[in-house]
């Protein structure tokens, strides 16, 4: 078995990557976004996943996270909670703001810490929880469990119009200005203006 550790223990994780038995030349079970800062970690589970049949992408940061989430809404996100710019936690709040339950969510922290984190991430909408070093087939399993369930909202598009702009339409519809759905929705108006535009 393998175990993700840190930057540190590259090589052994490396070396590792052949006892998992890799599939090749299937058909893509699920889109997955792995968002963490640290390249090595982010770039493996990113190569497992695809090797197993996840289309992946791969984000640094909650900035580039949204712009590819906007582009393609994944099935699942792998969601480091130390982002350099906003934390994992802030990042699985404003997701499931936006998307609801239409994105499995794991949330993946680097620190063993009492039960506090774990609570915390599911409070604020993660799907599962996991601690640094982990097993990649552990890992895998909960990718294939999430991207499993049924999500039809991820995959609808009405219009091409996402599930944000489609709340924004529908506040417009009982008529509410902007500035009232900037309220209620906790954005700002020049956030509900370019939804409006799209």
């Amino acid at each position: 078995m393998l175990r993700v550790r840190g930057s540190t223990d590259t090589g052994a994780f490396l070396a590792g990557l052949g006892t998992l038995g890799m599939a090749t030349n299937m058909r893509p079970r699920g889109r997955v976004l792995v968002v963490d800062d640290d390249p090595v970690i982010c770039d493996l589970v990113a190569s497992t996943l695809a090797e197993h049949g996840y289309p992946t992408r791969r984000a640094s940061d909650a900035r580039e996270a949204l712009y590819l989430i906007q582009r393609e809404t994944p099935d699942v996100i792998l969601l480091d909670v130390h982002l350099p710019d906003i934390s994992g936690y802030q990042l699985c709040r404003r997701l499931r703001d936006d998307f609801g339950d239409a994105i499995g969510i794991i949330v993946i922290s680097g620190e063993r810490k009492e039960s506090f984190d774990r609570v915390a991430g599911m409070l604020l909408g993660a799907d599962d929880y996991m601690v640094k070093p982990f097993i990649l087939d552990e890992l895998l399993a909960r990718v294939q469990r999430l991207a499993r369930r049924s999500r039809p909202v991820a995959r609808t598009v009405v219009a091409g119009l996402t599930r944000r702009e489609l709340e924004i339409l529908r506040l417009l519809a009982c008529g509410m200005d902007h500035v009232e759905i900037a309220r209620d929705l906790v954005i700002t108006a020049k956030t509900v203006e370019k939804h409006i535009e799209h």
